[in-house]
């Protein structure tokens, strides 16, 4: 009678094999979380292209870039109280949001009751995909105010900024050479899309991704050159443009290019690119 030796795997060929696959494993991850954030940037760019179109239709439209806020007061405190009409609800209409639109009371504060329910309305193209956070209501964009850190006011030299007024013709340095939009990270204590405080305004003070980009670490400018008004994180401290992105942030200008832009940027061609006339010459690099 033949008999047939049935040979299974011993316990160390079954651990080497185990070994094998965990290691294809950890192999595999990184290449799916490149790809996953490179899908990401591209949705962020085309956010931000978005927006840009939306900021040409309305200067085409009103021969003028919105206010960056509308508010009787100035400075800016980044508090729920005031008028607080900010630009993103004057997009709205070129965002396919006309609805959304329809139901802002424009004469009343955005944290007015009668701005409640289009207050939690969210529109998508104001979330950057990679944002980790879930602060509902903020915007992971904000537009540039001014080219350093210093409270939201109505002389400041960027392009969206307290009642502000700006024409194409206003942005002598260049559309091309000019931040309009760029990246910000959603906070705790953030006001929401509507305000037009530092939950959709920053400046290029600090440089990308800087860790004092968040409000809460900034330091205000002093108004007297003895030291801050206020301290860090302070309702006047607006803080800089960050994002969720290794490496760098995405930057809109007023040309609708995108581009993203390296932590590595030169500082002072950084914040050159914040102030819409300063008359200097900026070396850019082609936009990725």
């Amino acid at each position: 009678m033949n008999t047939r030796t049935v040979r299974g795997f011993t316990l160390v060929e079954l651990l080497v094999v185990i070994a094998i696959i965990g290691v294809l494993v950890a192999m595999t991850i990184p290449a799916v979380q490149a790809t996953r954030e490179t899908g990401h940037r591209n949705l962020c760019r085309n956010n931000m292209a978005q927006l840009l179109l939306a900021l040409e239709s309305y200067e085409n439209a009103f021969e003028m870039y919105p206010a960056g806020v509308t508010n009787p007061d100035e400075p800016i405190r980044s508090e729920p109280v005031g008028l607080h009409q900010g630009w993103l609800i004057r997009l709205l209409p070129y965002l396919d949001e006309r609805n959304a639109y329809r139901q802002v009371d424009g004469a009343a504060s955005v944290y007015a009751p009668q701005n409640a329910a289009v207050r939690e309305h969210w529109p998508r193209v104001f979330i950057c995909p990679s944002e980790p956070n879930d602060t509902k209501g903020a915007s992971s964009y904000a537009g540039c105010h001014h080219d350093v850190e210093s409270p939201i006011a109505a002389d400041n030299q960027g392009v969206l900024f307290l009642n502000s007024r700006v024409r194409r013709e206003d942005v002598s340095d260049g559309l091309a050479y000019t931040f309009f939009v760029g990246e910000k990270r959603m906070t705790p204590d953030d006001l929401g899309w509507m305000s037009g405080t530092r939950a959709t305004l920053r400046n290029t003070g600090l440089g990308p991704n800087d860790p004092q980009s968040d409000p809460v670490l900034v330091v205000p400018a002093p108004p007297d050159g003895d030291g801050p008004a206020e301290g860090a994180g302070g309702p006047l401290s607006v803080g800089g443009f960050a994002s969720s992105h290794t490496g760098g942030v995405m930057m809109g200008c007023g040309d609708a290019s995108v581009r993203f832009v390296t932590d590595q940027i030169d500082l002072q061609v950084w914040r050159k690119m914040g102030h819409r006339a300063d008359g200097k010459l900026v070396e850019l690099q082609p936009a990725d």
